[in-house]
């Protein structure tokens, strides 16, 4: 890889201001990137994030939106337009997990689920292509996971909608080709830094054959791989979890 390979683009990343999408963030920005960071309730996060980036010598933006509301999406969009005239990098990150058990589940908790989880992601690549399109090239990496691969009784409703991401990203690949390509990234337990190896963690460490977890940098090296080279990929699922899911 070359000092700065992703010099003179431009990356928007959904959720970009804590874990997983701020390591996604910095690590496109130190590649060369000029990178915004989509947020809705982490101000103080995307704003730390975008110091970071700046500080690396690239044009860093903050932007808030509610990425599950498209009207929000197309003004997001039409800032970046308006900001930096092109986008060659989308990274879908932004995502919602919590648990409900099978009866318990509302439609409430559906709608929240496959708001962000899904439609999100689809209005947020429909418009980053129709920019992407105008200028010949670019790039759309989904962040979907295991969960997308396998089923979790207790997370049903996420299961389902990262399954549906997954063919989202299948079917973008195949109607945006061959100018733009669609890739996504499964990533299986990741652990943070403010988080503790409990009972639970260590249990699917002793299931995972490399007997270890991952951290938000596995999961930004294998964006800035997908991002810098990987031409030839889309429409694949990059799986990065440890062995996890071997059957």
């Amino acid at each position: 890889m070359s000092v700065a390979p992703l010099q003179n683009q431009v990356a928007l990343v959904t959720g970009g201001g804590k874990r997983i999408g701020r390591a996604i963030a910095v690590a496109l920005a130190r590649a060369g990137a000029d990178v915004v960071v989509n947020y809705h309730e982490s101000r103080a996060g995307a704003q730390a994030t975008v110091r970071e980036m700046a500080a690396l010598g690239v044009r860093a933006l903050a932007i808030r939106a509610d990425v599950a509301r498209p009207r929000q999406v197309e003004a997001m969009f039409r800032t970046v337009e308006k900001r930096f005239g092109r986008l060659d990098l989308l990274v879908n990150n932004a995502g919602a997990f919590f648990r409900v058990t099978w009866d318990q589940l509302t439609e409430k908790d559906w709608d929240r689920m496959l708001g962000i989880n899904l439609k999100a992601p689809f209005f947020c690549a429909q418009a980053a292509a129709r920019m992407m399109l105008r200028q010949g090239r670019g790039n759309i990496i989904n962040i979907s996971s295991l969960g997308g691969l396998q089923a979790w009784p207790g997370y049903m409703h996420y299961c389902a909608s990262k399954a549906a991401l997954i063919s989202l990203t299948r079917s973008l690949a195949k109607a945006l080709a061959p100018r733009v390509r669609v890739n996504s990234i499964a990533p299986g337990t990741i652990l943070f830094p403010d988080e503790k190896r409990d009972a639970t963690l260590r249990r699917i460490i002793r299931s995972t054959p490399l007997l270890t977890v991952g951290g938000a940098r596995d999961i930004a090296d294998m964006v800035l791989y997908l991002a810098t080279q990987g031409e030839f990929i889309t429409g694949q699922v990059m799986v990065v979890d440890g062995g996890k899911s071997i059957p």
